[in-house]
């Protein structure tokens, strides 16, 4: 009888802490554990808190957005994100990593542009389905560095006028001369893709080879794959 009541109040215990590991590790189609509500994501970054989402502009004053899937002008030609969103995010790690970039290169009169950074995992979904192609779309079966918060598309911007470092492609360039490899490019173009290439790894980013836009951190699967929207980070950030 004794045995009997310590395991109903062994059980009567775990049950909360079973529960909230359910929501955490419930597995989607290609049996990856997404976090798509806030008790979930809480649970994900109670030990750790660099793992924390935080908006970028409070830990890095002075980046400039551009956030190109917030609006129309990208290569799905259509709102992917809420059209009153103004805010990214990244994990604290992450945020603290591009602050070192920022600093670094103001001294110089540069500073950073985003074009996106935190990526809904349902986005990234939407996104596989018009451009299979794993050189310029993550698979959804892996996940995107962006749908964990530690992927950022960027370029360098002139602080003095806001003008865009040349970089011979634009943003989102499906196309072998957005490459690293690529060096078909005038000595300047070539120098500023090593200006961003060398401020961004000197801060522990890693390149994607096909997108001289795009960096990250190394050790993906250490991060959760997210489905929060922008609307649920911004109110957490309140707390």
């Amino acid at each position: 009888m004794q045995g009997f009541k310590i395991t109903l109040v062994l059980a009567l215990i775990l049950i909360p802490v079973f529960s909230t590991m359910a929501q955490v590790v419930s597995l989607n189609q290609y049996g990856l554990a997404v976090i798509k509500d806030k008790d979930a994501y809480a649970g994900s970054i109670s030990a750790d808190t660099v793992k924390h989402m935080v908006e970028l502009k409070r830990i890095v004053p002075g980046l400039v957005y551009e956030l190109r899937y917030a609006g129309r002008n990208n290569f799905m030609h259509r709102r992917m994100y809420a059209a009153h969103t103004r805010s990214t995010f990244m994990r604290l790690q992450a945020a603290k990593a591009l602050l070192i970039v920022q600093t670094k290169l103001k001294p110089q009169g540069y500073g950073l542009k985003i074009w996106d950074a935190y990526r809904p995992y349902s986005v990234t979904e939407k996104f596989w389905e018009m451009v299979k192609d794993e050189r310029y779309v993550a698979n959804p079966a892996k996940g995107s560095g962006h749908n964990r918060g530690i992927a950022v598309d960027l370029t360098i911007i002139v602080l003095a006028t806001g003008k865009e470092l040349d970089m011979g492609t634009g943003f989102d360039n499906f196309t072998d001369t957005a490459h690293h490899t690529f060096t078909q490019l005038s000595p300047a173009i070539l120098q500023n893709r090593k200006l961003l290439k060398d401020a961004m790894e000197s801060a522990g980013f890693i390149a994607f080879e096909s997108e001289w836009w795009h960096y990250s951190l190394p050790n993906p699967t250490n991060y959760d794959l997210l489905d929060l929207s922008f609307a649920e980070l911004k109110k957490l950030q309140k707390k």
